[in-house]
């Protein structure tokens, strides 16, 4: 049988290398060691928040699985930022960088090394596609584990997340809320490690993940503190050694099809508008054409099978213990949503390891395709002369089809929030928040603290917001987030003056400005690009390299 040592031999073969070896030595590793395949085992452990805290303790049963199938693993550590704790800070800016961080790390210390396989871990919200796009430059045989969901809390008979804090925010604020009941929240909502629990940014990547091919199908849905997640882990270090023997590359499992089969299991599952973002990124860097524009495609033709938070009822434990990202998986291939042929890291199809999933008698949380919570998927891109690159809308967190009403202009997002706080905000306004694109924030902060106020304040469902910026996948409410251009390269948001009509109508897809062209000539020639709020460091190359957020947000 080939042993699967197709790229280490540089480093480990041959008395020219034996200096290499000594320093292997050093650390405990064997003649015999070093003549088996070398597995990277990536990880973005990091004890600064819950989501990755359990990667480290995970990471040995991932090991284990690698010796056991014959292989020697060699760890290694990566960034992550978590937006949870970062969120409404200058540090936010460095979340959505990271993603770019994580991906370039991974893939020099895989290169550096001339591994022969990888298998990453990730959780938090950035680490999920920064892996995924280190695995498509790579094409080197590997696959991504998921760290899984952290436990719901529980709090007045009811399941919380952290996105009932972020709105206890704004309930506290309006005085909905005491001191007491706010400070209970606080301390129910995040009960153990693992990602934050809807279907928020990082459990959507997580379908992803699966969807797409690069997780085994069953596995990342398994909750963070389960001890099935030890077995999976075991798994995946089992299976990493059947692609490094097979040769089976990233490339043979992340194609056009497998892409729309990830863009599906996000618009059933009302996942996250930021998986737009990151799914047009991976796919660059996996040779992949795909337009923004494809995801509204492909969303209008997808029911939404799946009742999640933050626009539904359900955690994303709950979904796991309904069955899983594997059952809402079967019903789109029962629905004829799903490419069934693409290739998975299980060596077997997509179709073939779905197609049996177990659900659980009596479940509540996902739905046949003949019988949808809503008729359509939760992802919507907009356009018009605000968002001529386009604009992302998720309808699974909002009822509302059509919207017109008087801009409220901030500069930045903590002006923004002060408003919010400060009660400044009324019924029908449009709130929009720029200069916080990918080049002028830099780094396209999320908005939950001002969406998870105004919702806590009870005004998700009339008023806007638009912005340059992101919007968590925790958000709900009419937020429309990645306008392009953004503000800071002149987009037409910079132009937008306190009080001017903007409309947003869904069923026409339109994002418009109504202003005469004559005013905003006018306008345009006396407007000013900011001087940039970075002028060195890892900021200011990414604000001087990154690409519109209608191609991903990525560095060239």
């Amino acid at each position: 049988m080939e042993s699967g040592k197709r790229h280490s031999q540089v480093v480990t073969d041959g008395p020219s290398r034996a200096p290499a070896r000594a320093m292997m030595k050093a650390i405990g590793f064997t003649d015999e060691d070093l003549r088996k395949p070398l597995i990277g085992v990536a990880n973005t452990w990091t004890e600064i928040g819950p989501c990755n805290f359990h990667l480290r303790a995970l990471a040995e049963h991932v090991k284990a699985g690698v010796r056991a199938a014959g292989g020697t693993p060699l760890e290694f550590n990566t960034v992550s930022i978590s937006d949870g704790i970062t969120m409404g800070t200058e540090g936010m800016k460095a979340s959505l960088i990271s993603r770019e961080v994580i991906a370039d790390s991974i893939e020099l210390v895989a290169r550096g090394n001339s591994l022969d396989g990888l298998v990453c871990l990730s959780a938090c919200d950035k680490t999920n596609p920064g892996v995924m796009m280190a695995l498509a430059r790579l094409d080197i045989p590997g696959l991504a584990l998921y760290g899984g969901s952290i436990n719901h809390g529980h709090h007045n008979g009811k399941a919380l997340t952290v996105q009932d804090v972020f709105e206890a925010v704004g309930a506290f604020n309006a005085g909905k809320i005491d001191e007491k009941e706010f400070r209970s929240v606080e301390n129910a909502a995040c009960p153990t490690a693992g990602a934050c629990g809807g279907q928020f940014t990082a459990n959507t990547m997580a379908t992803i993940m699966e969807a797409i091919g690069i997780s085994p199908a069953g596995l990342n849905s398994v909750p963070a503190t389960d001890e099935a997640k030890n077995k999976a882990a075991f798994r995946c270090g089992e299976l990493v050694m059947n692609l490094v023997r097979r040769n089976l590359k990233p490339s043979q499992i992340m194609t056009r099809k497998a892409f729309e089969n990830a863009i599906a299991a996000v618009a059933a599952s009302g996942g996250s508008t930021n998986a737009v973002l990151h799914l047009l990124a991976l796919a660059r860097e996996a040779n992949v054409s795909l337009k923004i524009d494809e995801f509204d495609t492909i969303s209008a033709r997808t029911p939404t099978i799946a009742t999640l938070k933050p626009g539904g009822l359900y955690t994303a434990v709950e979904m796991h213990q309904a069955g899983g990202i594997s059952l809402l998986l079967r019903r789109l291939l029962e629905g004829g949503h799903l490419h069934k042929d693409c290739f998975t890291v299980t060596g077997r199809t997509i179709g073939e390891e779905v197609a049996a999933a177990p659900e659980t008698a009596g479940q509540q949380v996902i739905r046949p395709t003949t019988k949808p919570f809503k008729p359509t998927g939760g992802l919507v891109i907009l356009h018009g002369n605000l968002a001529e690159e386009g604009g992302v809308l998720k309808l699974a967190g909002t009822a509302i089809k059509h919207f017109k009403g008087p801009a409220r202009v901030f500069n930045n997002e903590e002006d923004a929030m002060a408003a919010v706080s400060a009660q400044q905000i009324k019924p029908g306004d449009v709130v929009v928040i720029r200069y916080e694109g990918p080049r002028g924030g830099p780094g396209m902060r999320e908005m939950l603290g001002v969406t998870g106020s105004l919702a806590g304040a009870g005004m998700s469902e009339n008023v806007a917001l638009l912005t340059d910026g992101r919007f968590s996948g925790a958000t709900r409410g009419f937020s429309i987030g990645h306008v392009a251009p953004e503000a800071f390269t002149g987009g037409l948001i910079a132009l937008v003056h306190e009080g001017d009509p903007i409309e947003i109508d869904v069923a026409t897809r339109r994002l418009q400005l109504e202003v005469p062209a004559a005013e905003l000539a006018r306008r345009r020639k006396a407007w000013r690009q900011p001087v940039p709020r970075y002028a060195r460091g890892v900021m200011a190359k990414y604000a001087n390299t990154v690409s519109s957020a209608a191609e991903g947000a990525v560095t060239t």
